[in-house]
């Protein structure tokens, strides 16, 4: 009877260890590391739980804490999918081959020049000039307009060291005329004011005018909800921003993290996206705004352009102290 007892005993101990196995392993919770708005990924982190039982541990923060977290994690990993707002950062992880690859059969309508072995934009956001269309100041056209008298003092510039779209822009608008146009913006009383928002939300406080090199998405967020502004896209040019999304090899729970990019190129998840007036990566989901057919584009050398990111920033550093 003992022998029975502590059999039944052993048996009952094993399936109740193999049941908190199976339990751990089918709630595994997926941590995303995302650039993007708190109110994307709070909504794609909803649908996806929602639809597969499986919860999102989220922390969200500019493109610059997200990589320094990673970094600092780097010898116990915690992040299974990043999401950045500079497609450099997916190229850095890829070189350090730190990257997943993963193709989602969602990507099938994701344009080639957007996803690559180990990376997928999630969507996709343009710089222009955001305008308080209540400012009494002319309305702007072209990135040369904000050098002219009537913005003395009323211009503000994302940190190129904060923004990767900041600084492409920066890169690419430097390279055509040896920084010319940053030397007057200067000369004007244009400041480097922060992040994206932090350089947006004084234009929407009436405090200053224009915003030079504002992610779209958020000033178009801004107008749709009544706000007295506007977003220009010059026809000189300007640059876009693809969000990629990638999958961390490091991952523990690397079947969730594929089920998540998934999610993200659904039909539901891009709709999401398209919904906080990003480009949607896909091109057979609708956005109600420019597209990037619609778009000028400046024409730079991306490798160059990263390569030389050191020195720009110390350049752009140097010309706003």
């Amino acid at each position: 009877m003992t022998r029975m007892s502590n059999m039944l005993k052993s048996i009952f101990a094993a399936a109740l260890a193999a049941g908190a196995l199976f339990a751990t392993t089918a709630l595994a919770d997926v941590t995303v590391y995302t650039a993007g708005p708190q109110s994307l990924i709070d909504k794609l982190s909803a649908g996806f739980t929602q639809q597969t039982g499986i919860k999102v541990n989220v922390f969200q923060a500019t493109t610059g804490k997200v990589m320094a977290r990673i970094e600092a994690e780097a010898a116990n990993p915690v992040v299974d999918v990043v999401i950045s707002a500079s497609w450099d950062t997916a190229t850095d992880l890829a070189k350090r081959d730190w990257l997943l690859a993963y193709t989602s059969p969602n990507a099938a309508k994701v344009p080639d020049f957007l996803k690559t072995d180990t990376a997928v934009a999630q969507g996709i956001s343009a710089l222009g000039i955001a305008w308080n269309t209540k400012s009494g100041t002319p309305r702007p056209s072209e990135w040369a307009d904000l050098t002219k008298p009537e913005y003395k003092d009323l211009v503000n510039i994302p940190d190129p060291a904060q923004s990767g779209s900041s600084f492409e822009l920066t890169a690419a608008l430097a390279a055509q005329d040896d920084w010319k146009l940053f030397k007057e913006l200067k000369a004007n009383g244009a400041i480097i004011a922060g992040a994206n928002a932090d350089a947006l939300n004084p234009v929407l406080q009436g405090a200053k005018a224009a915003v030079f090199g504002a992610v779209d998405y958020i000033t178009l967020a801004a107008k749709a909800k009544g706000e007295s502004i506007d977003v220009i896209f010059p026809a000189s040019g300007t640059v876009i921003a693809p969000r990629p999304a990638m999958i961390m090899k490091s991952s523990k729970n690397q079947d969730d993290a594929r089920k998540f990019v998934d999610y993200m190129l659904s039909d539901e998840g891009q709709k999401l996206v398209a919904d906080q007036m990003l480009m949607p990566a896909r091109t057979d989901i609708p956005a109600n705004r420019p597209l990037i057919s619609e778009l000028t584009l400046l024409k730079y050398d991306t490798k160059e352009v990263y390569g030389k990111r050191k020195e720009t920033l110390a350049t752009a550093a140097e010309t706003f102290k």
